[in-house]
Order: structure tokens, then sequence, then C-alpha cells
């Protein structure tokens, strides 16, 4: 995979980084096709996934508990080049995951196959349709509704942005007829986008969406006019649901920024060896050195997290974690899809940076990698929506105590004695929690509090792993790495005071009327 993701697959995606998708209304008889026409480098990189089973592979189970973090290995590699392949991946990855653990069992034979199958011409890939006008993370205010026809269940809305909307099947929200209002009154539906016969299942599609970045990814918007659909899991409750799909491609998303991170890391590394400016190379430089330093530093902080969440993952699905691994994998997975899309657009844009003015230049690639990195902090959550759910995951199934003790854990395997700065602020962060509860400031806290956790993590993985590294390949570099990290974020491991009426004047600009 690495020989290929550095060769052939990138080559690829350099030339046809500009092919972007085409939608094809009408045939040449004037009949309503909405065909949607990709880049033929698509076609490859559908062939490679199947193959190499990046999908497949945790289903098939190979390597028990450890299936997921091979998987993702692969995907670590493969999604830089692959021109955003990897959200029909993740899509498709957590359909699967969905109908195998809600899912009817007629829906489990017929389809969970053709998701995972490692013949590109046997394979089917799935959409996600749940962004409405609307929104996209209120999905309570889904307004598509579904009737019950002689032939079945029918769908009729608009999703207002659907990605990788030439899928063969999609997931989707509806409201049955006679539900409540609100997320428990929607129920989770499959889609086929195509008939037996290849005709449109009731589709429309409006047209394909001009975006910042993801470019060859075809994403739509589009009307179901009397979609034929399936249930999934009765006609309630759609919301629960959904959350096994958004759980995977939340770990999809903390991959895949730290994937994007590495390939601008390698590239700006190489870049520094070649260019030459007052006399010697950039990689001479004091200054660049201590810039990709810092770039490295927040990349290697951010590959522990996202691999140790995976990790986790394999663990539950393969039956072996215990309890507190399981609360403590529910509040990490918002967590770490939150901080890794954030540090993924801050190292990116410091990378453009390091190119100077080629950086900005199309043809080097550069742009695309932090036009493609600007999507992952918004898609599967926002970093407001996420950090209300570590919020949710804190007060309903108690999983601060063992994430906290986890931290406490990883230091305690760090080296003896454990250090005292990170054990207090563990008991600062347990304090501020309940100071904020007791104040009713939970929510406007909420963002600086996932943050904090999120670091909290990668500082006490950092030193775990650089303990390791020192004592069996005598290599001492990650344990410079967290020596680096932890300097700077240990402020920041802490929540300062908070003033809703300050907060309110400022985002709103209106006088302040008492000092």
């Amino acid at each position: 995979m690495g020989e290929l993701a550095g060769g052939k697959l990138r080559d690829l995606s350099l030339e046809h980084r500009r092919d972007e998708p085409k939608l094809i209304e009408f045939d040449a008889w004037g009949r309503r096709v909405d065909e949607i026409r990709i880049s033929p480098a698509w076609n490859e990189m559908a062939r490679v996934a199947c193959e190499f089973g990046l999908v497949a592979m945790p289903y098939e189970r190979a390597h028990g508990q450890y299936s997921r973090l091979h998987q993702f290995a692969l995907v670590y590699l493969f999604e830089p080049s692959a021109l955003s392949y990897g959200c029909p991946l993740a899509m498709s990855d957590g359909a699967a995951k969905t109908l195998r653990e809600v899912g009817t069992a007629e829906l489990q034979r017929r389809v969970v196959p053709r998701l995972i199958h490692r013949d590109p011409d046997q394979a089917w890939t799935s959409g996600q349709w749940m962004t409405e006008r609307t929104g996209g993370s209120d999905v309570g205010q889904t307004r598509t509704i579904a009737r019950l026809s002689a032939e079945g269940w029918r769908l009729y809305g608009t999703k207002w942005f659907a990605s990788a909307a030439n899928s063969d099947i999609a997931l989707t929200l509806a409201r049955p007829e006679g539900n409540p209002t609100g997320g428990k009154g929607l129920a989770l539906f499959l889609v086929m986008q195509r008939d037996s016969e290849g005709n449109r299942n009731g589709i429309r599609i409006h047209r394909l969406k001009e975006k910042l970045g993801t470019h060859v990814l075809p994403t739509a918007e589009l009307t179901m006019e009397g979609t034929l659909a399936e249930p999934v899991a009765g006609l309630t409750d759609g919301v629960r649901h959904i959350a096994p799909m958004l759980n995977v491609t939340r770990m999809w998303n903390a991959i895949d920024s730290v994937a994007v991170m590495r390939r601008g890391l390698a590239l700006a590394r190489d870049y520094a060896h070649k260019r030459v400016a007052f006399g010697s190379a950039l990689a001479g430089k004091p200054l660049h050195l201590e810039t990709l330093a810092e770039l490295q530093t927040e990349f290697h902080a951010a590959f522990l997290l996202a691999f140790h969440t995976v990790e986790l993952v394999g663990r539950e699905e393969a039956g072996t974690s215990t309890p507190d691994d399981k609360a403590t994998l529910r509040l990490l997975l918002p967590i770490t899809k939150l901080v890794t899309a954030r540090q993924a657009v801050s190292v990116t844009s410091e990378i453009l940076e390091c190119f100077g003015g080629a950086g900005y230049i199309e043809d080097t690639g550069i742009p695309a990698l932090l036009r493609d990195a600007q999507v992952l902090p918004i898609w599967e959550g926002t970093t407001n929506v996420l950090a209300l759910d570590c919020l949710r995951a804190v007060a309903k199934e108690k999983a601060l105590g063992p994430f906290l003790q986890q931290v406490l854990s990883l230091n305690a395997a760090a080296g003896e004695p454990p250090d005292p700065p990170l054990e207090r602020s563990v008991d600062h962060l347990a304090r501020c929690y309940r100071r904020a509860e007791d104040d009713g400031l939970l929510e406007a806290g909420a963002r600086r509090f996932a943050m904090a956790l999120g670091k909290l993590m990668q500082v006490a993985l950092l030193r775990r792993q650089g303990e390791w590294e020192l004592k069996n390949l005598h290599d001492g570099t990650t344990a410079a790495v967290a020596r680096r990290f932890y300097r700077r974020v240990l402020p920041s491991l802490t929540m300062p005071e908070l003033c809703l009426e300050e907060s309110r004047v400022i985002a709103l600009q209106q006088p302040l009327k008492d000092s």
C-alpha cells in the first residue's frame, strides 16, 4: 500500500485533481437520467480499496481485536493519494456496522456482504443522506416524509448535502406519517439508488455542490420523489439507530486528519532540503527547523490519539473491552474527531506557508491539502456539536471517571514516579467540570473542556510511547516530542472562569451597560 500511495496513486491524484464530477441530467433522447460521471481515477481507487479490504477487514476479523488497527494503518497510507475516496469507504463501513448492529435479518443477509466485498465488480458503496435545508446537526428537524404504499415505504423530501452521491445505496432519515416531531419520531431507512433495470429510484439530482475542497468527490443536492425505501430498524428512534455509523465515520475522519498532516510534513521536510535561501538550505535554518518540529509534534500527538481510539474500537468489536474501556470510548470518539480535525487544519495551513509562494500554486498539489483538510472539522459533527456530545457522554454514561483514570494509568506506565503536574491537571479538570455544572456553565465551557480532555490524553499517550521507545528501541525522539508537547499544552489543561454576559456582549457586539 505504501508503494502504491507514494507512487501510482499519488501520480493519478495529481493527474486527475481537476477532473471534477459532472451531472448529466438528460440523455440524447431527452429522457431524465441524472447520471453522475466521475473521474476515471476513482475507479482505480475503488479497485485498490476493495482488493486491500479497506472496508472488509474489520468484519473478516482475521486479526481479532487488531483488525481495526490493520485496517486503519492501510487507510492512513491510502487516503492522502485517494482523491477523497475515503468518504464513500467511511460511509460504507459505517453502513455495514449499522446494519450488523441494528438492521433487519434480511438487510444483513442481502446488503452487508456487498458492502464488504473484495471484488470491485460485486462491491457496493453507501451514502449517508442526513443534511437538509434546515441544517445538518439538528436532524430532529428533518422534513423528509415516509408514506406507506402498496409497494412499500416511499420517501418524499430534499437532502441538501449528499456526499458520494453516486453510491449504490444510502442510509437516510425520514418521518413516517403520523409520527411525532423531534428525533424520536424519525426512522432510519435504506435506499437503493437504482432499480433492477438500472433506472433511478425516484431520485432527482438538482445539482452538484461547488465546494471549497474535496472537488473530485461528488456531493449533490437531491430530492426523493416517492423513492422506495426499507426501514432498517423499525419506524422510530432513527437518530439512535444511526449512531453506529457516526462512530465509524468519526474514526475515519480522525485517521484522515492524521494522514493529511503526515503527507504535508513529508513534502515539507523534503522541500526543506532542496530549497536554498540566503546561502543555505531551509533544513539548516534554526527557525525553520523549529517550525517543522512544532508541526511534527502536533502530528505525533494526533497520530497516537487517533490510533489509540481505533485500538479501543477493535477491542469493543472483538468483545475484549472492559466496562471502563467502553465508557472511555464513548467519550473518546467525539473528542478524537474534534481534536485531530482542528489540528489538521492548523498544521496544513502552516505547511502551506513552509513552501512560500509555491505553496499557493495549484500545480504543486499543496493547496488541495489545506482545502480538503478544512472539511474535517465539519464532517460528522462540528467542533461545538461534538463538544456537546462529550457533555452527554459524561452526564448520561458517567464516562469522565473512566476517561481520567485511563489518563492516570497511561501516565503511570510512562515511568515512576508518575508525573505530578499531569496528575494535578486531571484533578483540576474534574473539579472544573463539577464547578461549571453547579454554576450552570457547562454548555459555555464545553468546547474548552473537550479540547482539554483531548490534549490531556495526547500528553499521556506521548509520554507512554516515549518511555516505551527509550526502553525498547533506545530512541528518545518521541520522548522529546512528549516533553515539547507537554510544555506547550500544560497551561491549556485548565478551564478559565466564564462569564456568559461578557461572551454575549463580545460575540454580538452589543454595548456593555455595566463596567
